[in-house]
């Protein structure tokens, strides 16, 4: 159960922004976020926490979500909810992130800026190249307007299970953008009120069935992974795998939340076919 004190935050950002740039840049502090694998640009990609109001999302205007894409099925991992990204596009990212320090551009306007240049100026360099290629990422995939967002912190590295990647999240906050418009790419964009996720009620253990090979002869894959589970118009959707472990990255910095244990929860079974890992052709 939520306290009242902060289920009052999820509707006040004026309060919200400022607790969740607070207890990112004090966990961070503590740890290396960009070691010498972020040069790796073949291995890495970043991602985009994206918070919002709901509106056209999904939920009440009110409500300060968490946005994510339902990838397309012409798309490899067809079906799962996503945090916008992908991988560097040296030629324009490489510039973009020089200009997003600029004293009225997002990094620029993060209040960490100025210290993370002077007391982490490898890091500085590779934070600003991911979160401009997280951003760039964004506008192309759900047309998020790049030049209103504020930048909230990063969070820690994870590593792809499926894929041998490493992900560098960024969490940032949309303040005036409401309608989105998905390319190719996306199904669609839903909203997750971020007072749901702290909710353990929607939290499932989620039995997944595999045909990952063509091989006839191989068996399917069996899994079980832990997972949150929300209605929406279309049906429940399914929050599981990397995006899952980065949203309870940020639930557990932020707001001292871990899901309940994945043996007593509900179970719910899915299934991957044998294009998951290709999408459709």
């Amino acid at each position: 159960m939520i306290s009242s004190d902060l289920d009052d935050l999820f509707s006040d950002a004026g309060r919200l922004i400022p607790r969740i740039m607070q207890a990112l840049d004090f966990h961070t502090s503590r740890m290396t976020v960009f070691d010498a694998v972020a040069a790796d640009l073949t291995a890495t990609s970043a991602v985009l926490l994206l918070l919002g109001r709901c509106g056209e999302a999904g939920g009440t205007s009110g409500d300060i979500c968490l946005i994510l894409n339902k990838r397309s099925p012409r798309v490899r991992q067809a079906g799962d909810l996503c945090c916008p990204g992908g991988s560097v596009s040296p030629r324009f990212d490489f510039y973009a992130a020089r200009l997003l320090g600029l004293p009225l551009a997002p990094l620029g306007r993060w209040p960490c800026w100025r210290a993370w240049r002077r007391e982490r100026p490898f890091e500085s360099r590779w934070l600003a190249l991911y979160f401009a290629t997280a951003l760039r990422e964004a506008f192309e995939e759900m047309r998020l307007n790049p030049l209103r967002v504020r930048f909230l912190g990063p969070l820690p590295q994870h590593r792809l299970v499926l894929f041998r990647r490493l992900i560098y999240p960024m969490a940032a906050w949309a303040p005036r953008q409401q309608r989105f418009k998905p390319n190719w790419e996306v199904e669609r964009i839903m909203g997750i009120p971020l007072r749901q996720l702290l909710n353990p009620e929607h939290y499932i253990r989620y039995r997944l069935t595999m045909a990952l090979s063509s091989e006839a002869e191989q068996p399917d894959q069996v899994r079980e992974v832990p997972a949150f589970r929300f209605p929406s118009a279309d049906g429940p959707a399914i929050l599981w795998g990397a995006t899952y472990r980065i949203t309870q990255a940020f639930l557990q910095t932020v707001f001292g939340f871990s899901p309940p244990a994945m043996g007593g929860l509900p179970l719910v079974s899915g299934h991957l076919g044998k294009t998951y890992l290709t999408g459709e052709r």
